[in-house]
């Protein structure tokens, strides 16, 4: 029973009792409500004054008097999208009022404080308004509406408040749902972009700027799509939109929702064929060894290079340069020139919420722009050496405050002084003890008794967060900008953002679209490390992931990118499954092997997702596999970005129960193969990698050496096996007394005329001589 069905059953109960002033009260549907009459009560009753009906060329909405959604129809396929009312689990309205807890003064007397939601009990069109009253509110709403072809707009345009009663002061609002509509299930549901869809209808709740929460409900049979303005961020002028229309339009009504709002260029960015492209992600480089990257991504068969900005700068916020650019701008404008001249993009990896603890924004003076976790109030007065700082608050938590902070966060900002503490206490007198005082080259001052300060917000590397209700992250932004601007580049990562302070669900894509703005040209293409709704116009690619350890990547790749690749596509957009290490292998690690890349381009191609990969000359010249893993790379990416897989192959990669090698054949063309390991290869050994499949009426075993280079001796005849690096190239084996031994290192292929059982047997019994292992 919820808040609103007990009410009416107390009322009830009060009634048969003989309790006076209870009867009306019971019959009508409220959340909360004194024994008053409503101050807003509707002209008729339910269901007597004429429904509101608004639509377009392909859908029509149908608001009752009351406030309830009677109905959505697809206009081409006259499907009803709403779940039938009869059928729904809440009562709620299109529209509402929330209070975080009752204001009015008849109300807060009897009912608890918590937020109590008022539904609307009465909507009426006046033009392109309409007028909405709610239950046990004065306020009064106007909601303005755009109709369009692609969308209908709803937008709160004002707030009006009518005398009641009793207490008129005139409480604020904490949140308004300017629309809420019970969208039947189907068979995808867009978390991200809110969207219900299945191959012939998708019906999208949207925001027309970033200031509303965008959310859902989910039950069994439906979803409560919600848009709501909040105070926090923003009331009045907030707006949100409708979509009802066939799923292979849904993309086209956004863009022009898109281009008629001024938003970000979500969908033409989906759209570029750019946004395909996988890349090297460098965090060292410099003019003297662009080329050698370059030359790597070539062989990779990527089309794009991106940077992380400590490659180029010392510290994030001011942006010094690396000593490694003795020429600043003109240095990396070079690279970024040398990049596309290779016909590749540029891209650049931001860190935008945040500043380096050795950045101007942070040492010697703290700028007054930065988050502050905790508020404290200075018990005692506090003078320029005190080790010990005593405050009224409780400090109980002060070192949990997130679970990566840098340090443990253990820095206190007091006007432009930093100061360590060691302990605190967690019983009057409150105090932090052991502190050093002026830390950070910042200089210790005396502060008298009441001065408030705060706990700095410090990340989980060495950085400070921004107080995103300041200036400080537009002005950030606009660095950036100026950066991006001047040096060419194309496509961006907005890295960080899960490091903005709450509400999160607004600052994480708001301070996404402070950087954007500040990009000119805008991006081809963006990911980022967070995403809340409005995001979903920035960060056109998604995200890219950390990568595992080669022991676990398969399965790792399997359980997070794999499944992040089918999440996303229901809001239609992908994500990049890297960054993904080129580890080398050692007495630690096997390394990343041939067959694990082939294992994560699979799940590319699964979804159309591009990969990244870390580029690291160091371990790229260490690892013995490097050529193969960079052309099973290349391999994949050209065939994904000429579409060279079926729909039964990608459906098979989307399965994920077997792996795939892709081969280059006799004439030069991809074949793909599906293959097993073999994991008793030379009485498993370690020393030899193995795999087998069926081709062309032959086992076929692909093998190399994780580290190294060795001889392989096999029992078998001569004339039933054949030896390829390059199918169609036989190469030469030894013999032996009784088989052949086959030098090896590199990937190869082994051709047997033997059933596949004899095959596995022979390989099991092969025996691994001469080992050469590289460190």
């Amino acid at each position: 029973m919820d808040r609103r069905d007990f009410l009416r059953a107390g009322m009830q109960a009060g009634a048969a009792l003989g309790v006076g002033g209870l009867v009306e009260a019971a019959d009508q549907p409220q959340s909360a409500r004194p024994s008053q009459p409503p101050a807003n009560p509707p002209s008729s009753g339910p269901g007597d004054a004429a429904p509101v009906t608004i639509e377009n060329r392909e859908f029509r909405l149908v608001i009752g008097s009351d406030g309830k959604a009677r109905s959505l129809v697809h206009k081409p396929s006259g499907q009803e999208c709403l779940q039938p009312l009869s059928e729904r689990s809440t009562d709620a309205s299109v529209f509402s009022i929330t209070e975080y807890r009752p204001y009015n003064g008849e109300v807060h007397l009897v009912y608890p404080s918590k937020s109590t939601t008022y539904e609307a009990n009465s909507v009426s069109r006046v033009g392109d308004d309409l007028i909405v009253r709610f239950e046990m509110s004065h306020w009064v709403a106007t909601v303005g509406l755009k109709t369009t072809d692609s969308y209908l707009g709803f937008t709160l345009k004002k707030l009006e408040y009518v005398k009641g009663f009793g207490d008129n002061t005139q409480h604020p609002i904490d949140e308004f749902t300017l629309l809420q509509l019970p969208v039947r299930k189907r068979e995808f549901f867009g978390d991200w972009l809110n969207v219900v869809w299945d191959n012939d209808v998708a019906v999208n709740v949207l925001a027309t700027d970033p200031f509303p929460r965008i959310d859902a409900v989910k039950y069994r049979d439906y979803a409560l799509l919600q848009a709501t303005a909040v105070r926090e961020a923003k009331l009045i002028g907030v707006g949100a939109a409708l979509i009802a229309t066939r799923k292979d339009s849904l993309l086209d009504r956004i863009e022009t929702l898109e281009a008629d709002f001024g938003l970000p260029r979500g969908v033409k960015s989906r759209r570029n064929e750019e946004i395909r492209y996988s890349y090297l992600w460098l965090s060292s480089v410099s003019p003297n060894d662009i080329d050698d990257y370059i030359a790597m991504a070539r062989k990779a068969g990527f089309r794009g290079i991106q940077i992380y900005w400590p490659a180029i700068f010392k510290t994030l916020g001011h942006y010094p340069w690396r000593d490694e650019y003795p020429n600043g701008m003109a240095d990396l404008k070079t690279i970024t020139r040398k990049i596309k001249s290779a016909g590749m993009i540029a891209g650049f990896h931001i860190q935008h919420p945040k500043a380096s603890l050795s950045d101007l924004y942070v040492s010697p003076v703290p700028d007054h722009r930065l988050n502050l976790l905790r508020i404290f109030t200075l018990a005692t007065p506090l003078d320029e050496k005190s080790t010990t700082v005593t405050v009224e608050e409780n400090p109980e938590g002060c070192d949990l405050m997130t679970a990566v902070m840098w340090n443990k966060g253990q820095i206190l900002k007091i006007g432009h002084e930093l100061i360590q503490y060691e302990q605190y206490t967690t019983r009057r007198p409150y105090q932090f003890t052991g502190c050093k005082r002026g830390v950070m080259s910042t200089q210790p001052s005396a502060y008298p008794l009441g001065c408030k300060f705060g706990l700095l917000d410090i990340d989980g590397q060495a950085a400070v967060r921004f107080d995103q209700r300041t200036s400080i992250q537009r002005e950030h932004a606009e660095k950036i900008g100026q950066i991006a601007k001047e040096a060419g580049f194309q496509f961006f990562s907005y890295d960080g953002a899960e490091d903005v302070h709450a509400p999160w669900w607004f600052w994480v894509s708001m301070s996404q679209y402070e950087v954007h703005q500040c990009l000119e040209p805008e991006p081809l293409f963006s990911t980022g490390a967070a995403k809340s709704h409005f995001g979903w116009h920035i960060l056109t690619c998604s995200n890219e992931f950390d990568t595992f350890a080669p022991e676990v990547i398969k399965e790792a790749t399997r359980k997070h990118q794999g499944a992040a690749g089918k999440y996303l596509a229901q809001d239609f957009t992908r994500c990049n499954l890297g960054w993904l290490n080129c580890t080398p292998p050692s007495d630690a690690t096997i390394g990343m092997q041939p067959d694990m890349y082939e294992s994560i381009c699979a799940w590319s191609a699964a979804w159309d997702c591009p990969i990244s990969i870390k580029g690291n000359l160091a371990e790229l010249r260490a690892h013995p596999r490097t050529a193969d893993n960079l052309e099973v790379m290349r391999r994949w990416e050209e065939a994904r970005l000429a579409r060279f897989f079926s729909t039964q192959q990608i459906q098979a990669f989307r399965d994920g129960s077997r792996d795939h090698t892709l081969l280059i054949d006799e004439n030069g063309q991809w074949e793909l193969q599906p293959y097993e390991q073999i994991d008793a290869a030379a009485g498993a050994n370690p020393a030899v990698r193995a795999f087998i499949l069926d081709r062309r009426g032959k086992t076929v075993i692909v093998f190399w050496h994780p580290r190294g280079e060795a001889n392989l001796e096999l029992d078998v005849d001569p004339g039933q096996v054949r030896l390829f690096r390059n199918l169609g190239r036989e190469l030469p084996m030894g013999k032996t007394g009784s088989g052949v031994t086959i030098p090896y290192g590199a990937r190869q292929y082994l051709a047997m005329d033997l059933p596949r059982q004899e095959a596995l047997s022979r390989i099991g019994s092969a025996r691994v001589v001469g080992e050469r292992k590289r460190s």
